[in-house]
């Protein structure tokens, strides 16, 4: 099974949500995490640095 970024966004956007609602003081590192992870797979699309499978 391969879970690409498309699948996996919006299943970490709706924990992030919910973690946010729970604790604000959250918002800054789960953007920041969001955001890295995020551009760590859209580098490695493009670059092929990491092969998953």
């Amino acid at each position: 099974m391969v879970i690409s970024a498309t699948e996996l966004s919006p299943v970490v956007a709706l924990i992030a949500g919910i973690l946010i609602l729970i604790v604000p003081r959250l918002l800054n590192f789960i953007v920041a995490i969001y955001l890295i992870i995020i551009g760590f797979v859209g580098l490695n699309d493009v670059h092929h640095w990491v092969h998953f499978g």
